[in-house]
């Protein structure tokens, strides 16, 4: 059964302004220190070009070397500190937008899951990615 037509949201606020957010979250010079859901998990390598068609590709790999993957894709939409949209290689589509809040910046990502594993695993995963992010912000 596909799930290309759900879609999963995750958030996080992160109490800082939405310009260090902002940087933090697509420089990748900054995702290699917080792209993964666990800590037995890097991201060794990510590069970026931020632009509509740009390309993105953040290696992701557990620390035991059992396993690696590419997480890459290509860049739709990209509106400076608010809003980002990109299609995954293997089709799927991904939404981020950042909002002002009083206490912070707030990420919300909205996904379409991949059909390999269980929806609650996936939502978990990226949820985690996030909470590493506000981590790795919040603690510089």
């Amino acid at each position: 059964m596909s799930n290309s037509k759900q879609k999963i949201t995750v958030k996080v606020l992160v109490k800082k302004p939405k310009e260090e957010v902002w940087a933090y979250f697509t420089r990748p010079e900054h995702i290699i220190h917080w792209n993964f859901a666990s800590f037995d998990w890097h991201c060794p390598s990510a590069k970026n070009e931020l632009k509509p068609g740009g390309r993105f590709s953040y290696i992701m790999a557990s620390k035991d070397g059992k396993f690696q993957f590419d997480f890459c894709g290509t860049f739709k939409d990209v509106i400076y500190l608010k809003y980002i949209s990109y299609k995954l290689d293997d089709g799927r589509f991904v939404e981020i937008n950042f909002d002002e809040m009083p206490k912070g910046t707030l990420i919300t990502e909205t996904f379409e899951p991949e059909n390999v594993f269980p929806v609650e695993l996936q939502r978990l995963g990226w949820k985690l990615i996030l909470k590493n992010f506000k981590h790795y912000v919040e603690n510089l």
